[in-house]
């Protein structure tokens, strides 16, 4: 291992994201002590020791994955790019018997064939450490691929106006990959996606929260984590745990001090429902999962029967949206229901919706502005928000 890499020096790192939660994102890390960079669509930059990229994955409730820049360097041939890539400190990442991962893109640069591109940089690799395994090669960015191979270890190699880029990945499996959800009901939502819609919503789990649909409990299960302060990655692994040389001892103190700092119980109440029981089964057993099932009230009941807790707080919902042909008008009678049901039951509360429909929207008649905009499952989703009031 190269003695110079794993100290307290600053790595340049980037935290990505979905489109729409890089602002989140940089609050998330300014929080924890670390400032944001440069934010830029898909990701937010930043500067961080071993141990403050340990603690970015540890705790940042949106970011998709953490990768860490080693290497930059001009390249317009083969042998250019060959000679640059004996120079990566491979072997502060990788040690024998490790199995590799590459993802590869070439733009506007004169080395364009990607699978060329890999070609070098895995021999090089295989030449710095030996006995690793590359496993495959994909495109670059590719982070809604979910047959992510936990185990081997990303290297995102990127060629634009003839630089070329390599990042190693911090995270392994996806971020949103907390470990609680193995049940999941129709169009499930991802767990960074729920909790950047909290985050920009400004809930910090200091007042009540109702998800009237919540399907799988995505939505009320990132609701309770934070209101307990418990760190999303408290009980999964990242990948610069395995990295020679790497403080695991340190990384394991900032883990117990993680799951020290957790509240005993959420401090408010957080209610969740749903007309579908095998929805509602699925949210417990993922509630089991997270170490929050004490905190979630879950009933099997039809929107109408909705019931808020005492106090103010507020009521989000991921409503289906109607986004394929047809399917829109059946869902005008739901929307107006929703309507009606807050104005009678929870007036002077907060609403948030998961909005993919102008028109359906309007059925629900409240005073909506956007706060947030996403995509959830390939469709494009405004997060929008209004006061109750007990007026139409």
């Amino acid at each position: 291992m190269r003695a110079d890499v794993h100290t307290r020096s600053k790595r340049r790192c980037w935290a990505v994201t979905a489109p729409g939660l890089e602002k989140v994102t940089a609050g998330e890390l300014m929080a924890l002590g670390i400032p944001p960079g440069e934010i830029e669509p898909g990701g937010v930059a930043f500067a961080a020791t071993d141990e403050e990229i340990f603690t970015a994955n540890l705790w940042l409730r949106s970011a998709s994955r953490v990768i860490v820049r080693i290497a930059e360097f001009k390249v317009t041939a083969f042998h250019e790019l060959e000679r640059a890539a004996r120079g990566v400190p491979w072997d502060s990442f990788l040690k024998s018997g490790d199995t590799v991962r590459l993802r590869v893109t070439c733009k506007k640069s004169k080395l364009y064939h990607s699978d060329a591109v890999a070609e070098r940089v895995e021999q090089s690799i295989t030449k710095a450490v030996k006995g690793v395994v590359v496993a495959g090669v994909g495109a670059a960015g590719a982070d809604d691929d979910d047959a992510d191979e936990h185990d081997a270890q990303l290297f995102v190699v990127r060629l634009l106006h003839n630089v070329c880029t390599i990042s190693v990945d911090s995270s392994g499996a996806l971020l949103h990959r907390r470990g609680y959800r193995l049940a999941t009901a129709k169009a499930p939502i991802r767990e960074t996606l729920a909790a950047g819609i909290l985050l920009a919503l400004g809930w910090d789990g200091t007042t009540p929260l109702i998800d009237p649909m919540c399907g799988s409990g995505t939505m009320a299960i990132e609701a309770a984590m934070i209101a307990r302060r418990m760190a999303p990655g408290q009980y999964r692994a990242f990948s610069c745990e395995r990295w020679p040389g790497a403080p695991v001892a340190h990384f394991a103190t900032l883990r117990a001090q993680s799951l020290a700092k957790a509240l005993p119980n959420a401090p408010v109440a957080l209610v969740a429902s749903d007309r579908d029981a095998g929805a509602i089964a699925a949210a417990a057993a993922n509630a089991e999962r997270a170490g929050v099932a004490a905190d979630i009230q879950l009933y099997h009941r039809a929107l109408s029967a909705l019931e808020a807790p005492a106090g103010i707080g507020l009521v989000l919902v991921n409503p289906p949206y109607g986004a394929r042909i047809g399917e829109a008008a059946p869902l005008r009678n739901l929307y107006a229901q929703l309507g009606n049901v807050l104005r009678a039951k929870c007036a002077g509360w907060s609403f948030a919706m998961c909005s993919a429909e102008r028109s359906l929207e309007a059925q629900v008649k409240l005073p909506f502005r956007d706060v947030l905009r996403i995509r959830n499952g390939g469709i494009p989703v405004r997060i929008v928000f209004a006061e109750v009031t007990t007026r139409a």
